[in-house]
């Protein structure tokens, strides 16, 4: 029997196929500086994923979202211009810089101390609307085409809403109010303007809505239309239940506390495939916790996250990665008998001093069986999403249990040893939300932007902002709560208008 292809093999592939196809990949992703082109301007038509024979063929048209998922790999979560878990991780009060100010690692400086504008702000826009366009080729070329297999139409344009919400998500949580491209049509790109938050929402709910009536509700193989009938399953095809998560953090975000509770309680109702992992296994791949994961695509390596955050015997590196640390706000949250900071937390001494940094991933080694993939969503962010909608709706008692099940997993329970405090199903809405902000600071620290959008939408960025940036170097600003565009975007696209402040 031949081997089941493997997710990264099948992308191989479709570069392959493309070059042979004549048509080039690379082409049709928007980048703004090229030339004159405005911001969210795409070139003609022929630069299209639709040319071609691509959606002709379910191996084809599959292999063009597994595609989708290597450039989601390398980007948003990778450790480039685009990544969403360092980038706000520095904006932050989760990452101290080394050398602060005065770091060698220049482009990073602007983010550490909130001193961003127009002319130091990274350009990463430009992969996150360059996957847009991608989605929405994938989109039209899926819907027009009568060649596919229905059961694998329906799933991969499911897959497709589902990848439009998650990047606008995170446009619309750095920037506000964004441009809302839904069309390659070139006449529509030309003209549009920026979109309300409000509006950019209701899209995300729209897409992932129609994602859930869409996905399989199984995990599904690289061809995208067998399920796992045995052995372990790659959780790297979105399934109706990423959508469904990703739904019920939207809906909290929406202050739509009632539907991000129905959400995020039917994932945490779904037993049979996810369960919370012991804290060693969490990060592992495809352990029952991940909803969605991503496969490392840079060869010999496992994850990203632990390329950038795991630091070397001699401390943080003035040049290259590795350039920054936990800071001592991240470290001190921490309580005394908490198994996260323990076994998702390391540290180095160098010189008398004590480096912590992140150790979710832990696999840096070049060349080993991959045992990691990025988790994106799992289920412990479905429990606090819960326990946060559940109390801002005045069930506050449930909503306690909820982090109580939270920090029960990450206490100690040896005979004898001293367990994390079970906190109180009477106390006041006010410190329950409080309680919320602190269990979300120490589970989901370093990942995928948590803190920096959980002290911004929970209204406590000023407060925290104002001295944790001072301390950095910087002055604070409540306009720094969301990020600048970047200059030539502005100067290509009169239509663009620069956020306040910068």
């Amino acid at each position: 029997m031949k081997k089941q292809l493997s997710h990264v093999k099948f992308n191989l592939v479709l570069k392959v196929i493309f070059k042979k196809n004549n048509i080039l990949y690379a082409a049709l992703l928007f980048i703004p500086l090229i030339g004159c082109k405005k911001f969210v301007e795409i070139g003609a038509p022929v630069t299209s994923i639709n040319s071609g024979n691509v959606y002709q063929t379910d191996f084809t048209a599959a292999a063009v979202l597994t595609g989708i998922y290597t450039d989601l790999s390398e980007g948003l979560s990778g450790s480039g211009l685009a990544s969403m878990t360092l980038l706000p991780a520095l904006s932050s009060d989760e990452l101290t810089l080394f050398g602060g100010v005065t770091s060698s690692a220049k482009l990073y400086i602007p983010y550490y101390t909130n001193s961003l504008n127009s002319s130091n702000v990274l350009r990463h826009t430009a992969p996150i609307y360059s996957t847009i366009y991608t989605i929405n080729s994938a989109i039209e070329g899926i819907t027009g085409s009568n060649k596919l297999t229905p059961i694998l139409k329906q799933q991969l344009l499911g897959e497709a809403k589902f990848m439009r919400g998650f990047c606008y998500f995170y446009m619309t949580e750095l920037y506000g109010d964004v441009p809302l491209v839904l069309t390659t049509n070139y006449k529509i790109n030309s003209v549009i303007t920026k979109s309300s938050k409000n509006v950019v929402y209701a899209q995300i709910i729209t897409d992932l809505k129609d994602a859930q009536n869409l996905l399989s509700d199984q995990y599904l193989k690289a061809d995208a239309m067998a399920a796992y009938t045995s052995g372990v399953e790659e959780r790297v095809r979105p399934t109706k239940w990423a959508a469904t998560a990703l739904l019920a953090r939207v809906y909290l975000y929406d202050k739509k506390w009632s539907d991000a509770e129905r959400e995020s309680t039917s994932v945490i109702n779904n037993s049979s495939l996810f369960q919370l992992t012991d804290l060693a296994n969490t990060f592992l791949k495809n352990n029952k916790e991940s909803i969605w994961q991503l496969q490392p695509v840079t060869k010999g390596y496992n994850t990203e996250a632990a390329r950038l955050f795991v630091l070397p015997s001699s401390g943080p590196t003035a040049v290259g990665n590795r350039n920054f640390y936990l800071s001592k706000y991240l470290i001190d949250s921490f309580e005394s008998n908490d198994l996260r900071a323990k076994l998702w937390v390391n540290s180095i001494a160098v010189k008398g001093t004590t480096y912590y940094y992140s150790f979710k991933y832990k696999v840096i080694a070049q060349n080993v069986e991959v045992s990691e993939y990025t988790v994106v969503l799992r289920l412990a962010e479905q429990y606090l999403i819960r326990a946060e909608a559940r109390i801002q709706n005045g069930n506050i008692g449930n909503g306690i249990a909820d982090l109580n099940i939270i920090r029960n997993r990450a206490s100690d329970q040896n005979p004898g040893a001293i367990q994390l405090i079970q906190l109180s199903t009477t106390l006041n809405k006010g410190d329950a939300l409080k309680a919320v902000l602190h269990e979300r600071q120490v589970e989901l620290f370093i990942e995928w932007g948590h803190r920096w959008f959980d002290l911004k939408r929970m209204g406590y960025a000023n407060g925290v902002m104002d001295v944790v940036t001072k301390e950095k170097g910087g002055t604070w600003n409540t306009n720094w709560q969301l990020y600048p565009f970047y200059i030539d975007e502005l100067r290509y696209d009169p239509n663009l208008v620069q956020n306040s402040g910068y």
